[in-house]
């Protein structure tokens, strides 16, 4: 072989080995470039709380939707197991005579004799808080003869609740002039037929001496079996509900309202229903009373 085949033999060679070199680092570049395409993804799980695991919201982000705002709670007033929060109106204790008997709240007129030192009236109020618009649930009984009342927003320092409060009234609408002659009575507030009878206005369910109930919608169980009402007041309407039928509604302070109780029973009663907020009471009128599932809700 000649000196110049040997030089270009050599030179082919040291051209190959160039050429396997560069092919190398293009393996390397091209494995290098995988690894990083390869990596993580965006779909790997984030370690960035999201909203609701405490994060704050980041701008540009949706707040999620706010929770609807909590209905009002019912609040017990009487739990069939505890007195607390009543005692008597203008009075410091639970009057005798009121007292809890099989998860009832009862007054038992047969220890009326032993209260003689007691100061205050036997008409109990829950003295714990004072309602003004409120819805108030309760069941009932009353025995023959029976009369009692449900009193709202009423205030002490007075000679007695019907002074100054509104009463829904509980009473035994068919028998209660079989043990108690109302004759006078009726004749003082005018009543001239009949006075001897019950009348609307002193039925159960009336805003007492102010508003009749609807006696098409009026269903009493009588004397001895229980009864539920309810009494709803705002600003707007009240009503009175009586086993499941609302039996009358009218407007409070309204013009109506101010006529019926300045041409009645009220108009010496300059303070009567006046006040927009007060105690819830209960009625001890001499006879047995039984109370239970007391409850409220403020509107």
């Amino acid at each position: 072989m000649s000196s110049r085949n040997a030089l270009s033999s050599a030179n082919k060679r040291r051209l190959m080995r160039q050429n396997d070199m560069i092919m190398q680092k293009l393996l390397l570049f091209a494995l290098a470039l995988c690894a990083v395409a390869c990596g993580p993804s965006a779909t790997a799980p984030s370690t960035t709380p999201q909203m609701g695991d405490g994060a704050e919201r980041q701008p540009g982000t949706i707040a999620p939707a706010a929770a609807p705002p909590a209905a009002s709670e019912w609040i017990t007033l009487f739990d069939g197991s505890s007195t607390d929060g009543w005692r008597g109106y203008n009075g410091k204790t639970l009057p005798p005579g009121w007292v809890i008997q099989d998860g009832v709240l009862t007054f038992n007129d047969g220890k009326k004799e032993s209260d003689a030192e007691y100061e205050g009236g036997k008409d109990i109020i829950y003295a714990a808080e004072e309602f003004e618009n409120f819805e108030l649930e309760l069941e009932w009984k009353i025995p023959p003869g029976g009369n009692s009342g449900i009193f709202y927003h009423l205030k002490e320092g007075y000679g007695g609740p019907p002074e100054v409060s509104p009463e829904y009234q509980l009473i035994d609408d068919e028998g209660y002039t079989r043990y108690h002659d109302i004759t006078d009575y009726n004749k003082s507030l005018g009543y001239t037929e009949n006075p001897n009878e019950i009348k609307p206005l002193q039925s159960t369910a009336a805003d007492y001496a102010m508003y009749k109930p609807d006696p098409a919608k009026k269903v009493l169980h009588p004397a001895g079996e229980w009864n539920k009402t309810k009494i709803v007041f705002t600003p707007e309407r009240v009503e009175h509900w009586l086993n499941g039928q609302m039996v009358l509604s009218f407007v409070p302070w309204s013009d109506d309202w101010t006529v019926k109780k300045n041409s009645g029973k009220w108009g010496l009663a300059p303070d009567y229903g006046k006040f927009k907020s007060g105690y819830i009471g209960l009625q001890d009128h001499d006879s047995s009373l039984w109370f239970r599932n007391i409850r409220i809700k403020k509107l």
